[in-house]
C-alpha cells in the first residue's frame, strides 16, 4: 500500500484529501480516495490495469517539473506512483490534477495500423475521480524494464528536488532510475549488487539469493539492502567520482540461534542456526572506536546447525540434523583479519593453515583450496557423493581495513573441513569439549536408552572412544565439563541429570559417577558448573519453571537451592570466576527474559536478581547463554582489574530463537 496526502484545492473542502494505492495477489492497482483526514473513510475511485503478476510494491512521489513553473516541484498538486510486480516490471503512473487527456489513440487508420500492438498494451488512457470537488486523473507515464527476475520493492529518493525511483529485485541487484531531463525517458542510472550467471544458484554457491527491501537513507546519500542472508548491505554514494561504493552492513542470522560459544581465549564469539550458517563474530577495533561484526562465516551447510563447541582458537566442532559432527579448521585469510583488525594472536604459523576453502556443487563438505578433491568420503557419506566438482572461486587474501563485506562472508571465509566423527544414529542435539581440548563429548536426539548415549571422542586420532556412556533414556539437552575436567555432567529431555567422573589414569575414560532421575520435575534442558573456590558445584534449568543449585556431598549431589521462575528456563551459565565471593549465573527463560543472579559460596543461596530490561531482551525464548572468558583479573581492594588497572567489566553473550544474537556488558554485577 501507498499513501498520499493531497491538498485542499477550494475553499468548500474542510480539508486535505487522501490517495491509496493498493495492491496485492491480483494483478492490478486498486486506488482508493479519502475526503478528510479525520474519518479516515476511503472510497473506491478507480483500478489501473497492465501488470501481469502479484503487485509487491507502491510508493507514491511528487514530479520534479511543475506545471506553475513558479512554485517549484514540492508545491506541484502532480505527482507519480511507481508500482512493481512479479512481471518483471516496473510501471509508472502519473495523478495530475484536472481532466487528463483520455485517449492518445492514432486519428487515421495508416497510424493505428502502424501502432499496432503498442496501443493495445501502452494506451495511455486516462483514469479519472472526483476528490473534494477537484477531479483528477491517473495516466501511465513509463515502463521500466531491465530487472531479470520478480521486483520486490520501490523507494523514491527522499528529496523531491532530486526524481530518482530505487528498486530491488530477486535478481540480487538494486538499481536507481533517472528520468533524462532531454528527452523524458526513463534509464537506469546506477546498478548495485552482483550479475550472477548460475541460475538457481543458492546460498551454498555464495549467491544472495535475492533483495527483498531496498531503500534510501534520509539524506538519500547511501542505500540499503535486505537479502535472504540476513544481511544489510550498504552502498554510500561517492560524490567526487560518481559512484556507488559498498561500506560494511549489518549482519545476522534469519532462523533460530541454536548455539553460541566464545573461542576458549575470549577472543571471537561462534553462533550457529536453523538457517543452516555457523557465523563468526569478532571485535573491530578502530582507534577508540570499537564495534563488532561478522568476520567469517565458516560452515554453510545443507542442515540445519544444532550445536557447537571451540576447540581452541583456530578450530571447533559442529553437529547438525545429521548423524555425524564436522571439525573445522581457520584459514590463513581469516586468522590474517582477526590479527590486523581485531588483535588477536595467529597461534599457528602460516605454512600450518590452509590457505582458503570451497564448497562442493553438490555436498555438504567445505574443501581446502590446495586439497585435491577425491572420493575417499563418497562412500562413507550418502549426502556428499558426487562431490567432483568443487566451486573454485579466486582465492582472496581478505587485505582490507574493514570487516569483511557480505560478498566476502559469502565466497570466501569459509574454513575447510578437517574430520568427521561418526557413531549416532540420530540428529545430533548436544556438543561439548574438554578444558583440556582432548576430549570431545557428544549426544543425539533419541527416544530410546540404546541411542540416548554419550559418545567421546580422542581429539589427538578422532577415533571413537568406547564404550560410550549411558544414563538417560530420551534426547540429552546438554553437555558440560566442569572447569578441571574431572566431571562430565549431562541433562536431558527424561528429567534427569548424571555427572560422571574422568579415570585419574585413563584420562579418556569416563565412568557414571551419579545421577537424579528426578532432578527436575520437567525437562532439563541447561546446565552449567560454578566457580566454586572448594566445593563442586552445578546448576540446572528446566521446563518446571525453576533453576536448582547441586552440591557434592560424598559421591551423590544434593539439591541446596531452588530458584522459582515465571517461565520455563531455557539457559543457565555460570560466570567463569568469583567475584566479591559470590557466584554469579546469567539465566535465560521462553519468555526472553534475561537474569543475573548472585549465589552465597557458603550457603549456596540465591540472592539478588539483576533483570535486563525487557525492551533490551529478545522476543522469543532464549536458546543459549555464554559469559565471555575472563582473562588475568586479580581482586584488588574489592574491585577486579586487568594487568592494565583498569575494570573490565563483563560481558554475556544471549542467542534466541527470535534469530538475534545479544551481546550485554554487565558493569556492575548484584551487591551481596
Amino acid at each position: 500500500m501507498a499513501l498520499k496526502l493531497i491538498p485542499r484545492q477550494n475553499s468548500g473542502a474542510k480539508s486535505d484529501g487522501m490517495v491509496l494505492a493498493v495492491g496485492g495477489t491480483r494483478a492490478t492497482v486498486q486506488i482508493y480516495s479519502a475526503k478528510d483526514t479525520n474519518g479516515l473513510k476511503f472510497e473506491p475511485s478507480t483500478t489501473l490495469t497492465g501488470h501481469e503478476s502479484w503487485i509487491r510494491s507502491l510508493a507514491f512521489s511528487p514530479v520534479k517539473d511543475s506545471p506553475t513553473g513558479e512554485d517549484g516541484p514540492t508545491n506541484s498538486q502532480d505527482f507519480l506512483l511507481a508500482s512493481c510486480s512479479q512481471d518483471k516490471y516496473i510501471r509508472l503512473w502519473k495523478v495530475s490534477l484536472g481532466e487528463g487527456t483520455t485517449s492518445n489513440t492514432p486519428q487515421n487508420v495508416e497510424d493505428q495500423l502502424l501502432a499496432g500492438v503498442e496501443q493495445a498494451t501502452l494506451t495511455p488512457k486516462a483514469h479519472k475521480f472526483d476528490l473534494n470537488g477537484a477531479k483528477y486523473s491517473i495516466t501511465f507515464e513509463a515502463l521500466l524494464f531491465g530487472h531479470e527476475d520478480w521486483v520486490y520493492t520501490v523507494a523514491w529518493h527522499p528529496n523531491p528536488l532530486q526524481q530518482q525511483l530505487l528498486s530491488a529485485s530477486a535478481d540480487n541487484s538494486l538499481v536507481i532510475w533517472e528520468q533524462d531531463p532531454v528527452t523524458g525517458v526513463w534509464f537506469s542510472l546506477s546498478r548495485m549488487g552482483e550479475i550472477s550467471s548460475l541460475k538457481g544458484s543458492t546460498t551454498a554457491t555464495g549467491s544472495a539469493g535475492g533483495f527483498w527491501v531496498g531503500l534510501w537513507s534520509p539524506c538519500g546519500d547511501v542505500v540499503v539492502c535486505l537479502g535472504r542472508t540476513g544481511s544489510w548491505r550498504f552502498w554510500r554514494h561517492d560524490t567526487a567520482a560518481d559512484v556507488w561504493l559498498p561500506i560494511p552492513g549489518i549482519t545476522g542470522h534469519v532462523r533460530a540461534v541454536c548455539d553460541i560459544a566464545w573461542e576458549t581465549n575470549g577472543g571471537y564469539l561462534l553462533s550457529t542456526s536453523g538457517d543452516q550458517t555457523t557465523r563468526l563474530y569478532a571485535e573491530w577495533k578502530k582507534g577508540n572506536h570499537h564495534s563488532w561484526h561478522e568476520f567469517s562465516r565458516p560452515q554453510i551447510h545443507g542442515y540445519d546447525l544444532n550445536c557447537l563447541a571451540p576447540l581452541g582458537p583456530s578450530r571447533f566442532v559442529s553437529g547438525a540434523d545429521e548423524k555425524l559432527l564436522r571439525v573445522f579448521n581457520e584459514t590463513r585469510a581469516v586468522a590474517n583479519l582477526l590479527t590486523r583488525l581485531s588483535g588477536l594472536a595467529n597461534p599457528k604459523s602460516d605454512e600450518d593453515m590452509p590457505d582458503a576453502a570451497s564448497i562442493p556443487v553438490l555436498g555438504l563438505s567445505n574443501k581446502a583450496m590446495d586439497e585435491e578433491v577425491g572420493d575417499d568420503e563418497g562412500a562413507n557419506e550418502a549426502g556428499d557423493q558426487g562431490e567432483q566438482q568443487t566451486v573454485q572461486p579466486e582465492v582472496y587474501n581478505l587485505e582490507f581495513d574493514h570487516p569483511p563485506l557480505e560478498d566476502h562472508l559469502a565466497r570466501h571465509t569459509l574454513w575447510p573441513e578437517h574430520e568427521k566423527l561418526y557413531g549416532h544414529g540420530y540428529e545430533i542435539s548436544a556438543v561439548t569439549a574438554s578444558h583440556d581440548l582432548s576430549v570431545i563429548a557428544t549426544a543425539c536426539k533419541a527416544s530410546s536408552i540404546d541411542h540416548a548415549v554419550i559418545r567421546l571422542y580422542d581429539t589427538s586420532t578422532w577415533n571413537e572412544v568406547r564404550p560410550p556412556l549411558t544414563a538417560h533414556s530420551l534426547t540429552i539437552t546438554s553437555l558440560r565439563f566442569s572447569a578441571d575436567d574431572k566431571y562430565l555432567l549431562s541433562v536431558g529431555r527424561d528429567r534427569q541429570w548424571a555427572v560422571f567422573e574422568r579415570d585419574s589414569v585413563n584420562k579418556l575414560q569416563f565412568k557414571l559417577l551419579a545421577s537424579n532421575p528426578k532432578g527436575h520435575s520437567r525437562m532439563i534442558l541447561s546446565a552449567s558448573w560454578a566457580p566454586h573456590p572448594t566445593a563442586t558445584v552445578f546448576a540446572t534449568g528446566g521446563r518446571d519453571k525453576s533453576v536448582k543449585i547441586w552440591l557434592k556431598e560424598d559421591d551423590t549431589f544434593t539439591a541446596k537451592t531452588t530458584i522459582p521462575f515465571s517461565y520455563p528456563i531455557t539457559a543457565v551459565d555460570f560466570l567463569p570466576i568469583s567475584v566479591h565471593g559470590g557466584l554469579y549465573i546469567a539465566i535465560g527463560d521462553d519468555s526472553g527474559r534475561i537474569f543475573v543472579g548472585r549465589v552465597q559460596v557458603e550457603s549456596l543461596e540465591a540472592g539478588e536478581m539483576l533483570v535486563i530490561p525487557q525492551t533490551e531482551c529478545p522476543s522469543k525464548s532464549v536458546t543459549q547463554i555464554a559469559w565471555r572468558p575472563v582473562k588475568g583479573l586479580v581482586e584488588v581492594h574489592g574491585e577486579d582489574v586487568t594487568a592494565t588497572g583498569r575494570k573490565p567489566g563483563y560481558q554475556l553473550a544471549v542467542a534466541s530463537e527470535d534469530s538475534s544474537i545479544r551481546l550485554y556488558n554487565i558493569d556492575s554485577l548484584p551487591p551481596k
